[in-house]
């Protein structure tokens, strides 16, 4: 095969690898954006403050309900631990994030077989119960409290929002029952959805298209003398040991592992190295600097010795359960992706999902029709969906608020604002709250004093008037709510007003 025939044959390779996985991306996606919307943070918070095994549990759960990006795993689990949830559940959090989520186990099926989902599943257990147990014994309770306060302390010489306060003082959540059956509800869970695949977009370009490489023009030589083969235990201990390596250097984070562990899978790795190098996205190069940032070099240094330590261990014990129990499939031989275009289940699936993220974008776009989008604000580097009242990152520029995914998305737009803004605002910071005695050309924005989001009121999608005041709102559902009961939204701050 010539060098073009190459480069043909491998961007081949990993576009069907893209198109096998299709739907499984778009129904993952679609899961985690509904559960993100109707689960609270705040509850988060709230059930974390220790690391006994029934907080464990729940930072798991919760951890496995949020984005799966690595990034926005990595700086929430900042936040809940600056505002005081216990650091190992934090971490549990952040690990469960990016290893227990729908759309791994999903694409991990589609691509090298149902072992390795449930694996991943059985794995990840494993590993959140070492990090559980050994997680608190290696890191100094002072040296946490020292990190915590350089976090808090950092976070208030840059004027953001103050952890404690957004928390207690954003308006309370409807319950998830009346979300769940509300059309606002849905709207912005396809927020979510539609923001996570935004902000993943090029992890998973990089992933396919380097497993497509990775597939078809490296050597068979090359993965024989990377992976030990042919000396038992070695062999495995071996492999899981250099699975988180590669994951160091590969730079590609959450979903867009999986299409380098296959690659890996039929270069020759063995069971328990597939499922470590998976697990290891967290140990990325750089969300090891973020550490580095977050915690300080000494913290972060042994939190990555810990994290690969635990994730090598736990791909080597779940290779020997597997093994014990006949279900390691054999190596691939022929190529990754196995259905092309045609009339098949693979064809009708991606086909429907399609349908289906066109209906999700629809409800995104037109979200303030539904009554949707309050509260909410997008990451103006990566296009994250993310709550206001508890976002990571918060920023002012030219009298507006910016709000990000993680101090990485922050990092950026500060050094670089005006390639973000374009002209364009978030959020403005006038305290107009909610409405305007002078008309509305007495500020550029007011606050909907159902949500509390920051709104035009030329452009507001409803307007009501009490007690001879003027409010405006974001949404119908907004504007309805206020009107069906406008002493609810006025009696504590008169709707903001100073």
């Amino acid at each position: 095969m010539g060098f073009f025939g190459t480069i043909v044959s491998s961007l081949a390779e990993g576009f069907w690898m893209f198109y096998d996985t299709v739907w499984a991306l778009v129904l993952g996606f679609a899961l985690s954006g509904a559960v993100q919307a109707f689960v609270s943070k705040r509850e988060m918070q709230r059930v974390l403050g220790d690391h006994r095994p029934k907080t464990v549990v729940r930072s798991s759960f919760f951890g496995m309900v949020s984005s799966s990006c690595s990034y926005a795993a990595s700086a929430l689990a900042k936040s809940l631990f600056v505002r005081g949830a216990d650091f190992t559940s934090s971490m549990v959090f952040m690990f469960a994030s990016t290893n227990l989520v729908i759309e791994l186990g999903a694409v991990l099926w589609l691509l090298i077989g149902w072992q390795f989902a449930v694996a991943e599943f059985v794995g990840g257990s494993i590993m959140i119960a070492m990090l559980a147990v050994v997680l608190p014994r290696v890191i100094d309770v002072a040296e946490l409290d020292a990190a915590r306060d350089r976090l808090r302390t950092r976070s208030a010489s840059r004027s953001e929002h103050d952890e404690h306060a957004d928390v207690q003082d954003a308006p309370a959540p409807l319950p998830w029952r009346q979300r769940i059956r509300s059309r606002a509800g849905w709207s912005d869970a396809s927020g979510y959805t539609i923001s996570d695949v935004t902000m993943l977009r090029k992890e998973l370009v990089i992933g396919f298209v380097v497993a497509g490489f990775a597939s078809v023009a490296v050597p068979t030589s090359v993965w024989r003398a990377l992976f030990l083969t042919g000396h038992g235990i070695f062999s495995a201990l071996e492999n899981v040991i250099v699975g988180p390596v590669l994951a160091f250097i590969s730079f590609v984070c959450s979903v867009g592992n999986v299409p380098l562990a296959a690659a890996l899978w039929k270069g020759g790795i063995s069971f328990g190295g597939v499922i470590a190098f998976v697990f290891a996205d967290l140990l990325a190069l750089p969300l090891v600097l973020i550490y580095r940032k977050f915690y300080g070099t000494r913290l972060a240094i042994r939190l990555s010795l810990v994290f690969w330590a635990t994730m090598s261990l736990a791909g080597l014990i779940t290779e020997g359960i597997f093994t014990l129990l006949g279900l390691v499939p054999g190596t691939l031989t022929g190529g990754i992706a196995t259905v092309h275009f045609g009339l098949n289940y693979t064809t009708i699936l991606d086909v429907i999902a399609v349908i289906a993220f066109g209906c999700l974008y629809y409800l995104y776009k037109n979200a303030s029709k539904f009554g949707g989008g309050g509260g909410y604000a997008k990451d103006p580097v990566c296009g994250m969906q993310v709550r206001t009242a508890d976002a990571p990152a918060h920023s002012t520029h030219q009298g507006h608020d910016f709000y990000f995914c993680s101090d990485k998305c922050h990092d950026a737009f500060e050094a670089e604002p005006a390639k973000y803004t374009g002209g364009q605002s978030a959020h403005d910071t006038s305290e107009m709250t909610g409405h305007a005695e002078t008309g509305p050309e007495a500020s550029a924005t007011v606050r909907d004093p159902v949500c509390g989001m920051n709104i035009d009121p030329h452009t507001a999608a409803g307007h009501a008037t009490h007690d001879d005041v003027d409010y405006w709102f974001c949404s119908d559902g907004c504007h309805q709510d206020f009107v069906a009961d406008p002493a609810r939204y006025l009696s504590s701050k008169k709707a903001g007003s100073a």
